[in-house]
């Protein structure tokens, strides 16, 4: 492997970036592991593995919390790629009347709080039967997370080129050929960024959840509420199982964090 000064670049902001997810960590991390720990002593008086014992025991309620989150999260990501890719696209590729609002709409979300549209929605959830369910969790994560998607997927279709999709038509390929070796290639990189996003976001979610799923749909941020509330040595376990996550996708991601792979240089491979 050769090294150069890209590499070099792209390591030393990566490790920053590491140090700066993992440095709020450490702390949790001792508390985890503390039974005893007063004021002025800088470190633990005494230690011990109740808290992670607590943790990953069926009593906890971990286990399920944590497939919970991560259903969610995931079919939430699924979704908004589903929806943002085609939004995406028309946002980033056509000028049309009235794109500017339909923008502005889509930013909507973001602006105004989130507790007054989770009251909001929660009324309409309850007439049609998806308050205190997985599925209106689902349906109601997916507010604060399109605008991210669709934003991202319009910057993506802002840079790409339609003319290799009039190529792959003119050498034979059909709708689904063109889709599945031509356009998903070269936006790749953006829908692996937003879907970053919109995981992160869905599995961080605490008031949406709260009030759509009533305190009846139980995910990790709603346990380490009631953690943090009770006990620090739990509240430290229970931050570690909930944080790693986010660290292990952006590691895996990384790469296209960094402005390697862009949208169309995707097809020069192809």
């Amino acid at each position: 492997m050769t090294i150069t000064r890209k590499n070099i670049n792209r390591w030393f902001w990566i490790t920053v970036l590491l140090l700066w997810l993992v440095a709020p960590m450490v702390p949790l991390f001792i508390w985890s592991f503390s039974f005893r720990w007063f004021y002025p002593s800088v470190l633990p008086t005494e230690y011990s593995l109740r808290a992670w014992e607590f943790v990953f025991s069926d009593r906890s309620g971990v286990g399920q919390a944590l497939w919970d989150t991560s259903l969610i999260a995931v079919a939430v990501t699924f979704m908004s790629i589903l929806i943002g890719i085609p939004a995406g696209r028309a946002l980033g590729m056509h000028d049309f009347r009235g794109k500017r609002a339909i923008e502005l709409l889509i930013l909507a979300p973001t602006i105004v709080p989130g507790l007054a549209v989770a009251l909001g929605i929660h009324v309409a959830f309850i007439r049609y039967g998806l308050s205190n369910t997985l599925l209106g969790v689902i349906l109601v994560h997916l507010i604060p997370t399109l605008p991210y998607m669709t934003l991202v997927m319009s910057g993506i279709f802002a840079n790409y080129q339609p003319e290799f999709e009039q190529q792959a038509r003119s050498l034979g390929a059909g709708p689904v050929a063109t889709l599945w070796y031509v356009m998903l290639p070269a936006i790749m990189p953006g829908v692996i960024v937003g879907g970053l996003f919109t995981f992160l976001i869905s599995w961080s979610q605490y008031i949406l959840t709260l009030i759509i799923g009533g305190g009846l749909v139980q995910t990790l941020p709603l346990l380490l509420f009631n953690f943090a509330r009770n006990d620090n040595g739990f509240a430290g376990a229970l931050s570690i199982v909930y944080i790693f996550p986010g660290v292990l996708i952006l590691l895996l991601t990384s790469r296209y964090l960094t402005g390697e792979d862009g949208a169309v240089g995707g097809i020069g491979n192809i």
